[in-house]
């Protein structure tokens, strides 16, 4: 089952957020995703200040399948570079039942 962890992303728009965001939920990578439209990001790319407008995603999974998550957001993002950034939730603070809820909720999409 694994640790309960919080993944954070970038993707361009809220549609391909969207989409990346629909298979996770499909494969049972994830609890759930939470999509946050309208973020702008400054950033050092190619040599030169950038900036723009981005959408983040985060994903609710296990540690378990962090690789797995990885592995399909990569293979379905529009970057060179995606940020997918993997953060631990502690199981002792926060609501216990919430956090138990997305470990129940990933795994074998036959269950």
């Amino acid at each position: 089952m694994g640790e309960p962890r919080l993944l954070y992303v970038t993707t361009e728009t809220r549609d391909e957020a969207r989409s990346i965001g629909e298979i996770l939920v499909n494969r049972k990578l994830c609890a759930c995703v939470n999509i946050l439209d309208g973020m702008e990001s400054m950033y050092f790319w190619e040599g030169e200040v950038q900036s723009g407008k981005e959408c983040i995603l985060l994903v609710k999974t296990t540690s378990v399948y962090v690789e797995e998550v990885t592995s399909a957001i990569l293979e379905h993002h529009s970057y060179d570079v995606p940020c997918v950034i993997s953060l631990p939730l502690s199981e002792t603070e926060g609501n216990s039942e919430y956090l138990q809820w997305i470990k129940n909720s990933v795994g074998n999409p036959n269950e």
